[in-house]
């Protein structure tokens, strides 16, 4: 059963680029399977940085055949500005095969999400604008355009025209100017004429390299408190990134996945709005933010900063029975002269035994810490675990027993081969 799904353990960000392109080595097919350009994977080869929204992150090796699954959602002017991107620096896209399946973003969608968000007030979600939510929404309502349409291109124009007709009565309803139909009509007839050589049926193409023995790797995109059901609500995305979600935006089934790799930050980030419990708001947050450049891949937004939250990661190790946990950047953690890792919760004086359903609750806890010493010196050199300091090894050896899976990958820097492999 050579299927590993990768998914993060915390509210985005921690870096599952850097594992995924690590794992994508030893696996041939690597699949996005939810989500969509709201998504930033960023990865260093050789000094040159690649970020990535659409494309999954294993186009950088040639052996790889990235696939795009019917999970995801698809914005065209995005996925070709990304593979036009890419293929100017020289890396072949020509393999990649986005599923039939995948419904596709419109400009209705970007101006859906505008209206909703700006209707919102001080209670803004903080979406991204890109109009995921409202893409997945016409799914659920099933009036949503699959990229599988693409192959009739007289029908899918139709289609295109008379959505974008529909969804402008609703969006001058909201005073809003209307978008501009034939304009959309001619650019994604153009758009579903280039993207047609890609699509396929992946679910068939994943179950066949399955039952021919291949390594499939399924990547996630933002992470498990972003979790449609299971994270923050409302403060989450649209979709479902735990790896449950793999099955469902795959197509393949759990009995076909042996492992799963968790990806956790040696701190804790978010975007936007929502409870953030180890959240420091004072001068060593901004130095968690400023040391770990911890500005949004897609957005450019400052991200939220505070100590590593093990309460939050023993349930998303439940959540996704993660059968190993990957840890970046440990080396931000270099220069402080001690270091916390929240180990339980207190609500009114009570320690809780279980991470909290509900997050007007999650926003009351009192996080209770275990404080460990810093190591005080650099540890990007390191490439074996004996190589790190050893209160860098305390604080891995704290987290392993603090969630109960093993911590079998570090992070040391942000090039491709910074990261200590254990065990």
């Amino acid at each position: 059963m050579p299927v590993t799904v990768v998914v993060g353990a915390q509210w985005g960000d921690e870096g599952k680029a850097k594992i995924i392109d690590l794992l994508s080595r030893d696996h041939t097919y690597v699949v996005r399977y939810q989500g969509g350009h709201n998504a930033g994977h960023t990865v260093v080869v050789d000094g040159e940085r690649y970020a990535l929204q659409l494309v999954p992150s294993g186009v950088l090796y040639d052996h790889v055949v990235p696939v795009i699954g019917n999970g995801v959602v698809v914005d065209l002017p995005t996925l070709f500005a990304e593979v036009d991107t890419l293929e100017g620096r020289g890396i072949d896209c020509s393999a990649l095969k986005v599923s039939s399946r995948a419904h596709l973003i419109f400009p209705w969608h970007q101006a859906h999400d505008a209206i909703a968000e700006s209707v919102r007030g001080d209670d803004k979600i903080g979406t991204t604008l890109k109009g995921i939510g409202p893409a997945y929404a016409d799914k659920a309502r099933r009036v949503g355009i699959r990229a599988g349409e693409v192959v009739d291109p007289d029908a899918f124009r139709a289609a295109v025209r008379a959505r974008a007709i529909a969804e402008n009565a609703v969006i001058e309803h909201a005073g809003e100017a209307p978008l501009d139909v034939d304009a959309i009509v001619d650019a994604f007839a153009e758009l579903g004429e280039r993207v047609r050589p890609f699509v396929a049926d992946t679910v068939t193409l994943l179950h066949a390299a399955v039952a021919a023995g291949e390594h499939v790797l399924l990547e996630g995109a933002q992470a498990t408190f972003l979790d449609l059901d299971h994270g923050t609500y409302p403060y989450v995305t649209s979709s479902n990134p735990t790896a449950g979600g793999a099955c469902a935006g795959s197509g393949i089934g759990p009995r076909d996945i042996d492992r799963v790799v968790g990806i956790t930050k040696a701190y804790t980030t978010r975007v936007g709005a929502g409870p953030f419990p180890t959240e420091l708001t004072d001068e060593l947050g901004d130095r968690l933010v400023d040391v770990g450049r911890e500005f949004g891949t897609v957005t450019g937004r400052r991200r939220r900063a505070g100590w590593l939250d093990a309460v939050m990661l023993r349930h998303a190790v439940r959540n996704n029975t993660l059968t190993e946990i990957a840890l970046t950047k440990l080396d931000v953690l270099d220069g402080f002269d001690e270091v916390r890792v929240c180990t339980g919760y207190r609500l009114d004086g009570e320690l809780l035994d279980a991470y909290p359903d509900r997050s007007d609750v999650l926003a009351r806890v009192e996080p209770e810490y275990v404080t460990l010493p810093g190591w005080g010196e650099a540890v990007s050199a390191a490439r074996s675990a004996d190589d790190l300091p050893s209160a860098a090894r305390d604080f891995i050896d704290l987290v392993e027993r603090e969630v109960g899976v093993p911590v079998a990958v570090v992070g040391v820097g942000a090039a491709r081969d910074d990261v200590v492999v254990r065990g």
